[in-house]
C-alpha cells in the first residue's frame, strides 16, 4: 500500500502523466493518503485563485482513496521518531539543544506525522520531499518518488 504525500496528490490533481501512469500500474486500491496531507491540500486549495474548482477536484480525489487517521499509536511513533531525530541531528550542547526546534534541523512537523503513519501501517511513502530521506537515517521505511 502506498501513502501519497502532498506533492504526489497535487500531481494527481494536475494530471502529471508519470504519477497517473504509476497509479495505473499499482492499482487505485493500493493508493492512500492521510489526514495530514488532506489538511495540507485543503490549505493549498483554500488559498488558490481557483478556490472552488480546486476544492471540488480535491474532494473528487479524496473520495477515491483511503485516508489514514492519526491514532494513539501514531502519536507514540511520532514522539519516538522526533526524539531519534533530535538525538541524531540536534546540537550536543544542552543550552543550544534546549532552544532547538525540529524545524531548525530541517524537518517539517507534518512530514514526521506522515512518516509515523507510514511506519505504523507498514506503508510506502510516495514523496519527492527530501525530508523523508533524512528521516530514514533514524528509522527505516519504504520510500518512492513517482515524479
Amino acid at each position: 500500500m502506498y501513502l501519497l504525500d502532498t506533492n504526489h496528490c497535487s500531481a494527481i490533481i494536475l494530471g502529471e502523466p508519470n504519477v497517473i501512469r504509476r497509479i495505473s500500474q499499482v492499482g487505485e486500491n493500493n493508493i492512500a493518503t492521510c489526514v495530514i496531507v488532506q489538511g495540507e491540500l485543503t490549505f493549498m486549495m483554500e488559498k488558490s485563485q481557483q478556490r472552488e474548482s480546486n476544492l471540488a477536484r480535491l474532494a473528487e480525489l479524496l473520495e477515491d482513496i483511503r485516508i489514514y487517521l492519526v491514532t494513539e499509536e501514531t502519536s507514540t511513533i511520532y514522539g519516538q521518531l522526533k526524539a531519534a531525530l533530535f538525538n541524531e541531528f540536534a546540537p550536543k550542547d544542552k543550552n543550544k539543544r534546549r532552544k532547538t526546534k525540529i524545524t531548525d534541523l530541517g524537518f517539517g512537523e507534518n512530514d514526521l506525522w506522515i512518516a509515523a503513519i507510514a511506519l505504523q501501517n507498514n506503508l510506502t511513502v510516495v514523496s519527492s520531499d527530501k525530508d523523508f530521506l533524512r528521516i530514514q537515517q533514524v528509522r527505516r521505511f519504504s520510500l518512492e518518488s513517482w515524479r
